[in-house]
């Protein structure tokens, strides 16, 4: 293992519909990212399959919209582990010897789920996660929820993924470092990234954990990012956690490095993540009660 850990944040468009075009244009990437150095590659929310949804009455329920033959027809676009898109990342992951996180919509009991596989350099899926926090409150609520946060282990580094909406809860990170994670990876779509982007930054600093968010770009959107851990030095001072920042609009590939040495000594010296927690007082974060003005 390497004293300096390089992803490769890919922040690039792909087609809505088009799989095979989003595969090819995903290979290039992966290309890119190998050609910059980079250990692992990590790709945008639902990059293969396209994050769109069916359209049909958003006045109708759930349930409702799931009897419609849109839904039926969306619903068959979802693939799983064995689709030729996942192995061609598979074969070259291989063939390139790089890791890669990559996207999709995958076929869930009754309705797709928002997925991310973690494939080593050997070409093996280590790890599939399915977005816990889907959103509810609009398109998402179409799709079905994972339920468990994990954790895999790439070449000596605990990696832990979450998807979009999820950072948007403690909880999730906090799992993911209680689980050993030392590096958090984010496939997003989203836009109004200002708030989005400081809350990363604050999941790596109470979890000492390193960040890295990759998102596409277009206006008000984009900003892919990546946070140390490090937000002060051994003397105390303060110190920029930053890492990169992309801007909104610029289609390319980034490259974070993080320097596994530093955030390790950091880790085993600082007072944030698991040492002085006081679980005693915890209970009532597993109160699933929804009380005003939080219900909808």
């Amino acid at each position: 293992m390497t004293k300096i850990f390089r992803i490769a944040i890919v922040q690039e468009t792909r087609d809505p519909y088009n799989i095979t075009l989003n595969t090819n244009k995903g290979l290039s990437a992966v290309k890119k990212a190998k050609e910059l150095g980079a250990d692992l590659v990590l790709f945008p929310e639902c990059w293969i399959t396209g994050y769109e949804f069916p359209k049909v009455n958003k006045n109708l329920s759930t349930k409702e919209i799931m009897k419609t033959s849109e839904f039926k027809e969306w619903n068959n676009l979802a693939i799983d582990e064995n689709n030729e898109h996942i192995q061609t990342f598979c074969k070259a992951a291989k063939l390139l010897n790089i890791g890669i996180v990559i996207t999709s919509y995958t076929k869930g009991v009754k309705k797709p789920q928002n997925s991310a596989f973690v494939i080593n350099r050997d070409g093996e899926i280590i790890m599939k996660y399915s977005k816990v926090h889907t959103c509810d409150f609009a398109d998402e609520r179409m799709l079905e929820s994972g339920d468990e946060f994990k954790v895999c282990e790439f070449e000596g580094v605990k990696l832990g993924v979450m998807i979009c909406y999820d950072r948007e809860y403690p909880e999730s990170a906090r799992i993911l470092m209680l689980k050993g994670a030392e590096l958090i990876l984010v496939p997003n779509d989203c836009e109004s990234m200002k708030p989005r982007i400081q809350a990363l930054s604050t999941r790596a600093y109470e979890n000492m954990v390193g960040v890295a968010m990759s998102n596409p770009p277009r206006k008000n959107a984009g900003c892919s990012c990546a946070f140390s851990p490090i937000t002060w030095d051994e003397n105390g001072i303060p110190i920029d956690n930053t890492i990169i920042i992309a801007d909104a609009e610029t289609e390319d590939v980034f490259i974070a490095e993080f320097d596994l040495e530093k955030i390790r000594n950091y880790r085993k010296r600082e007072m944030m993540g698991n040492t002085f927690r006081k679980v005693k007082a915890y209970s009532e974060l597993l109160n699933a009660t929804i009380k005003e003005p939080f219900k909808r």
